[in-house]
């Protein structure tokens, strides 16, 4: 499996969706917040930043898509 690099719009749509879960935790309050809410708001920001993002790589690998370099 080749290693999958997110384009620039692919990022952005991470971390504005990341951005909106976070922003929701806040809202809520963080210690009111179920822990489990955290896993995906620190993910998206993660594979925002870096641009590596496991789940994409994981579902075009399911789905049989090629990864264009």
């Amino acid at each position: 499996m080749k290693f999958f690099k997110a384009s620039p719009s692919v990022r952005l749509f991470l971390l504005v969706v990341g951005s909106v879960i976070w922003g929701g935790i806040a809202l809520t309050g963080f210690h009111v917040v179920h822990w489990l809410l955290y896993v995906p708001a620190v993910f998206l920001v993660f594979a925002a930043v870096t641009g590596f993002c496991p789940g994409m790589m994981i579902t075009r690998w399911l789905m049989r898509e090629n990864i264009a370099d």
